[in-house]
């Protein structure tokens, strides 16, 4: 506490991405009536996860890969994460070496593209590369190296890696770097299950004190706030948005911030579950330590 009666600032912790300063512009400015005062921790999503298994905030945000790893300590929100459809990672490879070679697999491209290749990915905890796994099961890569995840393209591009796992507004850049998709993981996982993708999670410690009231609820009233006035946020989001060009900051916050951002509903819970459950069948995952909801 700080004055009598009065809530400390929560420590919260997220991406510098558009969907992330979008979303949560109204609660970091103290905009969400009843809400806690929150201070606010920009890092790449690596980073996040990393920070979320050390305990060191309050609320972050994370990839939905990583939950097995702190639901003892984390609880699950329903509000503020990404997932929807059609957002997935895509796997890039440069023209002359991946264009001839894409083939489509159930709305995901032939992994045998990848054998013996030098692989660059944004975490190993992250969902990205959870399905990349999953996707890409009994393929031999040469090499996987975490990279962040804005520096995969170059990477690739100066063939430094024969294929890079990219997240966020990767998906609307790639063609400018000489790039090619050889798959939508989006895709394969919707063709695969009928469910959306589950990208990134919401998490409150569960120690912090009743004091600091309902914070699903402080985050959907960030992300209502948001939806309601889109130009509120305009200018944080562009400060952090590692001079993006306002179309592509658009596309991002359209194609990541959606419903399931208010609230995952049954459908979110269970792509969620779906996710997760593959994972630990196929030993790639522990089980979840306690259930989401």
């Amino acid at each position: 506490m700080t004055d009598e009666g009065a809530v400390a600032p929560l420590n919260l912790a997220i991406s510098p991405c558009p969907n992330d300063t979008f979303a949560f512009h109204a609660l970091a400015h103290g905009l969400v009536p009843g809400a806690p005062p929150v201070s606010v921790t920009f890092a790449d999503i690596d980073v996040l996860n990393t920070r979320a298994a050390d305990g060191l905030d309050d609320l972050v945000k994370v990839s939905y890969a990583a939950l097995p790893w702190l639901l003892d300590r984390y609880r699950l929100l329903p509000s503020g994460g990404a997932l929807g459809r059609g957002c997935g990672p895509l796997v890039l490879m440069a023209e002359d070496r991946g264009a001839s070679r894409i083939g489509e697999t159930g709305g995901g491209g032939d992994a045998d593209v990848l054998r013996g290749a030098r692989v660059a990915i944004p975490g190993t905890r992250t969902t990205a590369y959870l399905l990349f796994r999953l996707w890409a099961a009994g393929v031999d890569v040469a090499s996987i190296d975490v990279l962040p995840f804005e520096k995969i393209m170059p990477a690739v591009r100066d063939g430094r890696y024969d294929a890079g796992l990219v997240i966020h507004e990767s998906r609307f850049t790639y063609p400018s770097y000489g790039l090619v998709s050889v798959a939508d993981l989006g895709d394969w996982w919707e063709g695969a299950t009928g469910l959306p993708i589950p990208l990134g999670a919401i998490l409150a410690r569960r120690d912090l004190p009743a004091g600091v009231g309902d914070l699903g609820g402080a985050v959907r009233g960030s992300v209502a706030a948001a939806f309601a006035d889109r130009t509120a946020s305009a200018d944080w989001v562009l400060a952090h948005s590692q001079e993006l060009a306002p179309e592509v900051v658009e596309a991002h916050i359209d194609l990541y911030v959606n419903g399931f951002s208010l609230d995952l509903g049954d459908e979110g819970y269970a792509a969620v579950e779906e996710l997760l459950g593959r994972a630990a069948t196929a030993n790639l995952v522990p089980p979840l330590p306690t259930p989401l909801r």
